[in-house]
């Protein structure tokens, strides 16, 4: 099964507008009966998954939550599937690695390790811009001469879905 990592601010980080911004990319991304995996929290990653399990897709399972704690008490009620790791920041590393194509909203330092896990990778990001954070500070750049063009700027919830699409038609 395809899937769509999804990674930004936690709860303290995420504006009202892109947490409404990441409920209609959910319920949009619902529709495409993909897997979505995230860290399992709040803010942008609780958004997006709310707007999934909205949509009138939705399945059983279609939203894993790969947590820094130890317990699944931690994950947003939104999440089908958590999985507690107990290795806190580094979970980061296993959302990258269980993901096709990567979707970035806004961020501080946690969503910057994850861009840069991507980046290494060689893994895809569609870097929301509108919303600032690292995500908006990365997008269309280059991080290193490794990789060319994995940080695609993308603005709308409807060219997000296109992209993902075209991404995964041509690699799966």
């Amino acid at each position: 099964m395809f899937k769509i990592g999804i990674i930004g601010p936690g709860e303290s980080l995420c504006s009202t507008d892109l947490y409404r911004f990441g409920e209609v990319l959910g319920k949009k991304l619902g529709l495409l009966e993909q897997v979505v995996v995230c860290g399992g929290k709040g803010g942008f990653m609780e958004a997006v998954c709310k707007g999934v399990k909205s949509s009138p897709a939705t399945f059983a399972g279609q939203t894993i939550g790969i947590l820094p704690e130890d317990t699944s008490a931690f994950a947003n009620s939104y999440i089908d599937v958590a999985i507690p790791t107990g290795v806190g920041v580094a979970r980061n590393i296993i959302i990258i690695n269980t993901a096709d194509i990567i979707i970035g909203a806004g961020g501080g330092a946690g969503t910057l390790s994850e861009l840069a896990f991507a980046w290494q990778k060689g893994k895809t990001v569609l870097c929301i811009t509108g919303f600032g954070g690292w995500t908006e500070k990365l997008a269309g750049k280059e991080i290193d001469t490794r990789n060319k063009n994995l940080l695609i700027e993308v603005r709308t919830p409807e060219e997000i879905v296109e992209q993902t699409e075209i991404f995964r038609y041509k690699t799966h």
